[in-house]
């Protein structure tokens, strides 16, 4: 009975969350608008996990999100974290900035310097904060708070137990929990204390001279679901008599993992309801997306007594999963939301994490004192519709070895090595579920020598004072 009501009290205190204004007619902003900017990522988060998509977790607060916002059907990423988080705040695919950059890693990923979404925001006058998981460099030299962030907390490396908040234990970088860049320890469960520190930057922030709040930027990579995956018991009491697999090391695995889910998912709820209380709701652009797709088994191999995960992320019906370049993989789970100004509706264009940089820039006024080389592209004509407003120009997705490129419907994959190419034709067969290289040839030499061409910009050489350090 203390069970069943511990699930019933959850379940209400989700709900009440999800006190949403309703969206207003849409309308293009004028420029600039300078409303806070919520970006909210999450780890390894999988097409089959969320509500909206079907999935087995429940997720009330996104799915409300999704309903009264613009669901971002084609949104892309890079099939690992380092390189998406690079995309995301630079604006630039990873390759242009070192091969460290195309996969995760704990080295120095952007180069001093380099303008970020969070320092051109600084430089509007918003306040800004990271709260979460940076995975751009390990060491404090190479942390958020070089990059244009004023406050930041979390880790430095790309996961942390839950619970120890320790990296990998023979890892140089195992005490990575800090703030401002200053390693500590502290007792709780990651989401929550992330989420509790991001609840801060938003319900408290600054005033100007006049009295009037100061905009701010606030950037959530929450470590959920990303392995190792584990919450507070009150979470797993939303799935009390779910039978998720009769084999009970997936059955404890897969409820930790629909846990985890619903866990983010009340964590945005509080989100929103500190936005309603402090008056800043219709203020307040919110952007999600996963920085890649999930991982459907795993082992854990980080310090701590969690246990592993061998039935975990779904991705289905995509194709593959994350570290793949099929769509499992890269296109995610991602919405934007802003009350009076995005009306809901799906938007089935494609869009890249490396668009971000140059679309926000247009919706502040932001222009940079320098020509930045952007791959991106603005896409807010795409985001407030109504028209298709197709991408202009293909999506380049890269690794170490091996790349895709994407043009409209059309897909090609260059596996790297001895592998053949695959071609794909999205609209027709949105699953990848039959490869066309062979019979349309003219599409692969007209896609791969645009590949070719994006290839050509990449930096290969790690740069020289990385060389020889620890990753």
């Amino acid at each position: 009975m203390r069970t069943h009501a511990l699930s019933l009290i959850l379940r209400i205190t989700l709900l009440a969350t999800l006190r949403l204004t309703e969206p207003a007619l849409q309308a293009a902003p004028p420029a600039p608008q300078r409303p806070n900017i919520l970006l909210i990522v999450a780890d390894d988060l999988g097409w089959g996990d969320v509500g909206w998509h079907r999935g087995f977790a429940q997720t009330p607060v996104m799915d409300r999100l999704v309903a009264e916002g613009v669901e971002l059907d084609r949104h892309y990423v890079q099939p690992v974290c380092t390189p998406t988080r690079t995309a995301l705040l630079s604006g630039r695919y990873p390759g242009r900035f070192g091969p460290q950059a195309l996969s995760p890693s704990n080295l120095r990923a952007l180069a001093p310097g380099t303008p970020t979404l969070a320092s051109a925001l600084r430089s509007l006058g918003y306040e800004t904060s990271l709260s979460g998981k940076w995975h751009l460099g390990a060491k404090r030299a190479w942390g958020p708070n070089h990059y244009g962030f004023d406050h930041s907390y979390g880790s430095l490396t790309g996961a942390a137990d839950p619970w120890t908040h320790f990296y990998r234990p023979k890892s140089p970088y195992k005490d990575t929990w800090h703030r401002d860049l200053n390693f500590f320890q502290e007792q709780g469960n990651a989401t929550e204390l992330v989420a509790a520190e991001a609840l801060k930057q938003i319900s408290s922030g600054r005033t100007d001279a006049g009295g009037k709040r100061v905009p701010w930027f606030v950037y959530v990579p929450f470590h959920a679901v990303h392995t190792p995956v584990d919450t507070p018991p009150e979470y797993k009491t939303l799935y009390d008599g779910v039978v998720f697999d009769t084999d009970p090391a997936r059955q404890d695995s897969r409820l930790r993992m629909a846990a985890m889910v619903s866990q983010l998912d009340a964590k945005i709820g509080g989100f929103l309801a500190a936005l309603e209380k402090t008056g800043q709701r219709n203020n307040t652009l919110i952007i999600f997306t996963s920085d890649n797709g999930g991982t459907e088994s795993l082992k854990n191999s980080y310090e701590g007594t969690v246990a592993d995960s061998p039935l975990n992320s779904e991705n289905a019906p995509l194709r593959g999963q994350k570290n793949q370049f099929y769509e499992g993989g890269i296109r995610v789970c991602a919405f934007a939301n802003w009350p009076g100004v995005l009306a809901p509706r799906k938007m089935e264009a494609a869009m890249h994490a490396v668009d971000w940089f140059p679309t926000l820039s247009r919706l502040t006024g932001y222009v940079p004192p320098a020509e930045i080389a952007w791959d991106g592209v603005d896409r807010w004509d795409a985001l407030a519709g109504p028209g298709p407003a197709p991408r202009p120009k293909p999506i380049y997705i890269a690794k170490k070895k091996g790349a895709t490129l994407i043009d409209g419907s059309w897909k090609l994959i260059a596996p790297g090595g001895r592998e053949t190419p695959e071609l794909y034709d999205l609209a027709s067969d949105p699953f990848e579920t039959t490869d066309l290289a062979a019979e349309r040839s003219d599409q692969v030499a007209r896609l791969g020598s645009l590949l070719a061409k994006e290839q050509a910009l990449n930096i290969t050489e790690l740069p020289a004072d990385l060389v020889g350090i620890h990753d």
